[in-house]
């Protein structure tokens, strides 16, 4: 996911998008765990997608309180 497409989003759906991925993650690393994981670079790609929305939720968070 591009920074620029989560930018565009609200910040209801920025918390509902970082709750699928946290979730995405949790079920990657328990196939990683019993040796299911067809792609183990999707760990790295969910990882940075969810530091992009913290991200982009820290900095409207700064701007609204600005």
């Amino acid at each position: 996911m591009k920074a620029s497409e989560i930018r565009e989003m609200t910040a209801a759906e920025l918390e509902t998008k970082l709750k699928d991925l946290k979730a995405e993650l949790f079920n990657l690393r328990f196939q990683l765990a019993i040796n299911q994981l067809d792609n183990p670079m999707r760990i790295t790609a969910v990882k940075k997608d969810i530091a992009r929305v913290l991200t982009v939720m820290n900095a409207k968070s700064s701007e609204k309180n600005a």
